[in-house]
């Protein structure tokens, strides 16, 4: 299976843990293992300090499916499988495609999310935001509609969206939906972000809930601010989807990590306090970007995000927007995430707006324009 690199990926591993600052993270402030525990009822206290690090069940510890199951309305655990989120994308893509497939997947996005379909031999149509003049993305519904062929098996979305922090009005999801539906379409729909809309009123219903062939990914990376527990999930109503995917399983992981699934189980019970903790700190982090960029207008333009913990500004430099990157992190030990790594033209670069010292980095990125 020839499969391209993933250039984010690979981005990260080059960097990630050697510059003082990261100005591109999309996850938030990870919590410790403390800060979970302190959280933890009896109940799963005893779970936790009675737990054997054994083989756990491959679909998923009960009482965790039964917790996920609690954030949808149509989906019993049953119809939930935990892995992984990166594994997640690579079960459901690998048992629900075949070459010659046609996918439509909205972009930019995740490289996983178009990669994984055309290393199987999809043919991958590219379904783009486009920036606005005001600072504003939006997507053409009638785009969508036209790159639909008799081959299309599958179309992937994500909203929140990663990297622009963009998402639906409810009657966009709902034309989706009916396109879908229309030509028997999977609905493929990363959620990952999910539960971070800056406005309650903003937070559209999950794919699985809404769509009898919709499949929603989601996971504890980056809402629950959990990266390293490596838990996520697939839910769907296609019940013989979660057969499928299981005995695909059995060739990557088999089951999840004992100690992160006990872990995972608290943060769900603890669900409203996490998600209130990660959206203050995106809201004062929001704040301080808005700032910077109003002071340096002349540099950037900021595109001003709807939900999640991203956003995906543009440099307005002489010099490409890679070169811009490589200066900042060579003099002022901030590493920026080019938007090349998303395949997306142009100068734009992603911001995670999670991490507490956000305010810290975008000092040092002023400090490096004081000097051009």
């Amino acid at each position: 299976m020839p499969i391209d690199p993933f250039k984010l990926e690979r981005y990260f591993a080059q960097y990630e843990f050697k510059v003082k600052y990261l100005l591109s993270p999309s996850d938030c402030e990870s919590l410790k293992m403390d800060e979970v525990l302190q959280m933890a009822s009896s109940a799963s206290l005893d779970l936790w300090h009675g737990l054997s690090l054994s083989y756990t069940e491959s679909q998923g510890l009960p009482l965790l499916r039964a917790e996920i199951a609690r954030l949808y309305q149509n989906i019993p655990p049953e119809q939930v499988i935990v892995a992984a989120p990166e594994e997640a994308i690579f079960v459901a893509m690998q048992t629900l495609l075949t070459p010659g497939d046609h996918v439509v997947a909205v972009s930019p996005a995740y490289q996983s999310l178009h990669e994984i379909a055309r290393s199987i031999g999809c043919e991958i149509t590219n379904w783009t935001l486009q920036p606005g003049r005001n600072g504003s993305w939006h997507l053409n519904l009638e785009q969508l509609e036209a790159s639909l062929t008799a081959r299309t098996r599958m179309l992937v979305i994500n909203f929140p969206h990663n990297p622009t922090g963009y998402t639906l009005a409810r009657a966009e999801l709902d034309a989706i939906i009916g396109l879908a539906r229309k030509h028997g379409l999977i609905l493929f729909s990363d959620e990952m972000y999910r539960l971070l809309e800056y406005d309650p009123s903003a937070q559209l219903p999950p794919i699985c809930d809404l769509y009898e062939k919709g499949i929603s990914l989601s996971g504890l990376s980056k809402s629950f601010a959990l990266p390293g527990l490596r838990i996520g999930w697939l839910a769907t109503q296609e019940k013989a989807w979660i057969e499928r995917w299981l005995a695909f399983k059995d060739y990557t992981t088999i089951c999840n990590g004992a100690p992160s699934e006990i872990l995972g189980l608290i943060a769900l019970q603890n669900k409203e306090r996490i998600v209130r903790r990660n959206l203050d700190i995106i809201r004062t982090n929001l704040a301080s970007a808005e700032q910077f960029f109003s002071e340096h207008e002349r540099q950037f333009t900021w595109f001003a995000p709807r939900a999640g913990s991203i956003a995906f500004p543009e440099w307005l430099g002489g010099e490409q927007v890679e070169q811009f990157c490589q200066e900042v992190l060579e003099q002022q030990a901030v590493m920026i995430v080019p938007g090349s790594l998303f395949d997306f033209p142009g100068k734009h670069f992603r911001v995670g707006l999670g991490r507490r010292n956000l305010p810290e980095a975008l000092e040092h990125v002023a400090r490096y324009l004081k000097v051009l």
